[in-house]
């Protein structure tokens, strides 16, 4: 599908699921346009904030939105994809920031964890209210703070390297249904983390945001 939004900044991307005042404008501030997918723009617009673009089905949009915003809707009418996953396919940017899509229901969320994995990019990043969660690059080099928590789960069967983590992964086998990475700590200022596949979602705290997205953005994509 050819981009329906091309912006030479980072994207915020802003779902239904609601987001903290604050988050958002955290998040614009380092990705300043703003897109909504379906009815994310209805908390947009709530909140005084109207998008560039709405990318969805558009069966959750408000009826008033629908007419003052018209011009801004590109509905994607198929079913076999979500709305999130519609929006990530239409965007060109340099990377994303995801608000509205973790947090308020559990099968929402864990779809969105499997959109990041099937769309196979790590700059793509999901902001929820305490965490955050990204596809790993091939490689990442990220300063921390030592005791900070860093969990890793597979969405599919992969193997890495670390270094700086309490809990080393070298030599392990992971897989969503057996070895998993989760609550492990980094035990030095700069952690590293090596992936043989785009199948690896590391979540951080949100306070992370900032260091974390200048370290993707600088670190290999993988191809998608």
């Amino acid at each position: 599908m050819a981009a329906l939004v091309h912006s030479q900044h980072g994207v915020t991307l802003v779902g239904g699921a609601g987001f903290a005042p604050d988050d958002l404008e955290l998040a614009l501030s380092l990705a300043p346009c703003l897109v909504a997918a379906d009815g994310g723009a209805n908390g947009l617009a709530d909140a005084g904030h109207f998008p560039q673009a709405i990318i969805g089905d558009i069966d959750s949009l408000r009826d008033d939105l629908h007419h003052r915003m018209q011009a801004r809707i590109h509905r994607i009418e198929e079913q076999d994809s979500t709305d999130f996953d519609k929006c990530l396919t239409s965007i060109d940017a340099p990377f994303i920031l995801a608000l509205g899509f973790a947090g308020a229901r559990l099968d929402h969320t864990l779809a969105s964890m499997s959109s990041l994995v099937r769309f196979g990019s790590s700059r793509v990043m999901l902001v929820a209210e305490y965490d955050i969660c990204f596809v790993a690059p091939p490689c990442l080099e990220l300063d921390t703070d030592e005791g900070q928590r860093v969990s890793l789960f597979p969405m599919g069967y992969c193997a890495g390297r670390s270094t700086g983590l309490h809990w080393p992964i070298d030599g392990l086998d992971f897989a969503p249904y057996g070895v998993i990475g989760t609550s492990n700590m980094a035990v030095s200022t700069r952690i590293t983390l090596e992936f043989d596949a785009p199948r690896m979602l590391v979540m951080l705290p949100q306070t992370q945001l900032r260091a974390t997205l200048a370290a993707l953005t600088t670190s290999p994509d993988w191809s998608h």
